[in-house]
């Protein structure tokens, strides 16, 4: 449990076909820990039918549990998550109009060390589950809303997928130096 007290949790977000699940898989690979995929995929692919507000509420808490499990296989003091509570919140909104209170109180419990803001800055690439290739700039000016108001530190990564996994690594390693001086 002491090696979980020190751990820096650094979550991938942004709009949809931004790099974030390829940028997590290297990231992780790199540092030689292990990464937390989305949650939603595997609930969406089980459905069998269009999700609802309440199955949002429902990938939150399989989102966190697989945050929880996965953390014990976590090493070097870091954690990298695909996605987090903040994306499901900007979701329901986005799509619901609203978010569960649940979901609302969960996020603010579960608030990472760092974020990394995947711009939409790479092709789309289609998915069965991605359904706003045309909303991606409105998107990441909610995400960079949202992480603002969460007083929480970011840092955008951009342009092609090797800048943004350097951009992305000179971040993390910033992050577990000493002299941390990465903010907002």
């Amino acid at each position: 449990m002491r090696g979980l007290l020190f751990m820096k949790k650094i979550v991938l977000t942004g709009p949809e076909s931004s790099g974030k699940t390829t940028l997590a898989a290297q990231l992780a690979g790199h540092f030689g820990t292990v990464w937390v995929p989305e949650f939603a995929r595997q609930y969406l692919n089980g459905l069998g039918r269009p999700y609802t507000a309440y199955d949002l509420l429902e990938i939150a808490k399989g989102q966190m549990a697989l945050e929880d499990e996965m953390a014990g296989s976590a090493t070097n003091g870091l954690l990298f998550l695909d996605t987090s509570l903040e994306v499901l919140k900007i979701w329901s909104e986005f799509r619901f109009g609203n978010c569960h209170p649940e979901t609302l109180e969960l996020m603010q419990l579960r608030l990472p060390d760092h974020y990394l803001l995947c711009l939409p800055d790479l092709p789309w690439t289609p998915d069965p589950q991605r359904e706003n290739p045309g909303d991606r700039v409105v998107l990441l000016d909610i995400y960079r809303r949202e992480i603002t108001s969460l007083g929480v530190p970011f840092s955008e990564v951009g342009g092609s997928s090797e800048e943004r996994f350097n951009n992305a690594l000179n971040t993390v390693n910033a992050i577990q130096s000493p002299n941390n001086s990465i903010s907002q």
